[in-house]
């Protein structure tokens, strides 16, 4: 029987998993090198309120998620959460570990006294949208992008 599942701020030492879970074909498709990821992970620790997370079930991470607590000038000050970058493991999707994952999150968004937790889904991804709403998510305006070109890779 497995464990129950857990949420924890992600180390290095679990980048190579979280790398997997980017690579599905359902989301990224393929992932950083684990350099490239190294370099990232610890520009990400030097910002105090931008954390990584992983869910872990018996001792195997099975999902993880970003998240950043962006202060603002407006909302009187108070500040949002960002959620970013959700994967779960795809032999371990429908379990429950997203809406462990996003309740961590919320928990987290509170603590930090939130006005607000906001994410985005891609238009195509309309499971993901009957999941975020079953959670509580509401679809709100619009979602805006500019798509710039990826930099040049250096050998």
């Amino acid at each position: 029987m497995n464990e129950p599942v857990s949420c924890r701020v992600a180390t290095q030492a679990d980048l190579a998993d979280i790398l997997r879970l980017y690579a599905q074909p359902d989301l990224d498709g393929r992932a950083l090198s684990l350099p490239e990821a190294e370099r990232l992970f610890e520009r990400i620790a030097q910002q105090p309120d931008y954390k990584l997370y992983v869910a872990v079930r018996d001792g195997q991470i099975v999902g993880t998620f970003a998240l950043l607590i962006m202060q603002n000038l407006g909302h009187w000050g108070t500040p949002s959460g960002v959620i970013e970058d959700v994967a779960v493991d795809p032999a371990c999707q429908g379990q429950g570990i997203g809406g462990i994952m996003m309740r961590h999150a919320l928990k987290i968004c509170g603590e930090k006294n939130c006005y607000k937790a906001v994410l985005s889904s891609n238009l195509k991804r309309e499971r993901a949208h009957v999941f975020y709403e079953s959670l509580g998510f509401e679809r709100h305006g619009y979602s805006y992008r500019v798509l710039f070109d990826p930099p040049q890779q250096t050998p």
